[in-house]
């Protein structure tokens, strides 16, 4: 297990961000909603601040999947922080529904300043601080996304062992044959090992190159790969459902507040009270 056992504040945040796959870009400012990290676990409501500093010593508080020993370590809005294997937020908690348009990236940031996700939430820049996708929709699908802050129901929903149902409408440039719907059910060989759908079927009796598809996997670019694998190029992709979530009433490219009965359908799925 890595660990962060430097005094040096710097060599500390650059292994977690190594970790992490990135950090923040040179002259970002500083968020907010970060902070120290024995005051952003206090803010939690996880215990107090001197409590906190213990919780660090005794090497229970992770940083994107690494352990700190520095209670002075500076969170940013992007950093998953768990205390004791839970992933804990200081901030208030926001879920939002987008019905994600073609041509978007499902990130926080393009560096090739690219249109993301976020940039469609036409919200304050304080109230769009600390919202992430959670999962990814590759740039050319459609469909439902949800954006939140609320990390540990995040970091469930993407975690397999929750094995939360995602349903997506393919549309194929030749016609799917019967045996291949059935193919899909059975299991396709990708490269990064064995894909099966959980439901396939035909959306239209007298259509063939449409389909309906559910998967609870979240592996990159799964539903393409696995009608790539059968020789068919997709031309339209959309998530017509998440979980409980769909896209109906929310037109393409527009977005709306999750409800309170939505939410806790979704904690309950993830077994989160």
């Amino acid at each position: 297990m890595a660990e962060h056992k430097g005094k040096g504040r710097g060599r500390s945040r650059g292994n977690a961000r190594k970790q992490r796959g990135g950090g923040r870009p040179p002259g970002e400012p500083k968020q907010e909603e970060g902070g120290r990290l024995n005051k952003y676990i206090a803010r939690a409501g996880v215990c107090s601040r001197r409590n906190a500093d213990a919780l660090i010593d005794q090497g229970l508080v992770k940083v994107n999947d690494v352990v700190v020993h520095e209670y002075w370590y500076n969170v940013t809005p992007e950093d998953v922080v768990e205390v004791n294997g839970r992933v804990i937020s200081p901030r208030r908690f926001v879920y939002l529904m987008l019905n994600k348009p073609k041509d978007t990236i499902t990130t926080t940031k393009d560096e090739r300043g690219r249109r993301t996700v976020i940039d469609l939430i036409d919200l304050p820049p304080e109230a769009r601080a600390g919202l992430y996708p959670v999962g990814r929709l590759d740039r050319d699908t459609l469909g439902v996304l949800l954006l939140t802050n609320d990390g540990e129901l995040a970091h469930r929903l993407m975690h397999p062992r929750y094995e939360v149902t995602k349903r997506y409408l393919v549309q194929t440039k030749k016609s799917i044959k019967p045996h291949e719907v059935e193919q899909l059910k059975e299991g396709i060989s990708l490269d990064d090992g064995m894909a099966r759908a959980d439901m396939a079927a035909y959306v239209d009796s007298a259509r063939r190159d449409e389909i309906g598809l559910e998967i609870h996997e979240g592996r990159n670019r799964q539903v393409r790969r696995m009608l790539e694998a059968l020789g068919h190029d997709v031309i339209r992709l959309e998530r017509v459902m998440y979980g409980n979530l769909t896209t109906v009433g929310v037109r393409r490219g527009k977005w709306r507040r999750l409800t309170a009965l939505e939410v806790r359908r979704l904690r309950k799925l993830v077994h989160l009270k």
